[in-house]
């Protein structure tokens, strides 16, 4: 058995770094978002279908090695994560995810990204970030509760290849997609979940949405008190003592 992280975006697995240091748990997975600091294979058009492809696959390999996998998934992270857990539940111990609320019919996308799924504004967007200065950007992060080390890595690995998958993941979600997405988690509710809440997240609709989301899916909810969209970085301890409290009771 073992423990599968996936991140979101803009962000590399180093979002996990301190929660997996406080977790103490070896058997761990942190598969790297193609495009995300990292490159993509030829004619990877970066749609949602596309990156829930692939993460399947990772999933898949793990699993052949180690049996079903307890799946834990932050922002795009956790939607493609309740993807794979919907198609194949065959593969999943455990899911959790911080971002139900976004599969909710009501849900409305942000502000950031409604600008990327605009074309022309997306592309914009990313041409004055990348002309910015990088301890700017930084600053950016660090406003939103990235810490500056993180943060400054996270602008690091930022590039053109980067943006280029973000516009098209999140123009391949322009509503109503996530509203239809949202109806075929069904298979998910055979597996036991944690849907994951921050009261000072502004993007997801976790405090109430996600909890209608979960009730559909006869998961749990826990709510990282004080906590905003990165839990994980502003809580770590209480991240990794929420998930070892959930694991433990299966």
């Amino acid at each position: 058995m073992s423990a599968v992280f996936v991140h979101g975006n803009p962000e590399t697995p180093i979002i996990w770094e301190p929660l997996l240091g406080e977790l103490g748990r070896s058997d761990v997975h942190t598969p790297q978002l193609p495009g995300f600091g990292c490159p993509t294979a030829g004619g990877f058009g970066a749609t949602k279908e596309e990156y829930t492809a692939w993460l399947t696959g990772e999933v898949e390999r793990i699993a052949a090695d180690s049996g079903p996998v307890d799946l834990v998934g932050h922002d795009w992270g956790g939607l493609l994560s309740m993807g794979v857990v919907a198609a194949r539940p065959d593969l999943i111990r455990s899911w959790v995810s911080d971002v139900l609320g976004v599969f909710h019919e009501d849900y409305v996308w942000h502000d950031f990204a409604q600008i990327w799924q605009t074309p022309g504004a997306g592309e914009e967007f990313f041409e004055q970030s990348a002309a910015s200065p990088i301890d700017d950007r930084v600053a950016l992060f660090e406003s939103l509760g990235i810490p500056s080390a993180i943060g400054r890595r996270l602008v690091e690995a930022g590039d053109e290849e980067m943006a280029r998958c973000v516009l098209a993941l999140y123009r391949s979600a322009a509503q109503p997609a996530m509203a239809e997405w949202g109806a075929t988690l069904g298979p998910a509710s055979t597996r036991p979940g944690l849907a994951i809440v921050a009261p000072n997240d502004p993007f997801v609709r976790g405090m109430d949405l996600a909890p209608t989301v979960a009730g559909r899916l006869g998961a749990s909810v826990h709510e990282m008190t004080g906590q905003g969209h990165w839990w994980m970085l502003g809580d770590p301890a209480g991240g990794a003592a929420a998930l070892r409290r959930f694991w433990e009771g299966l």
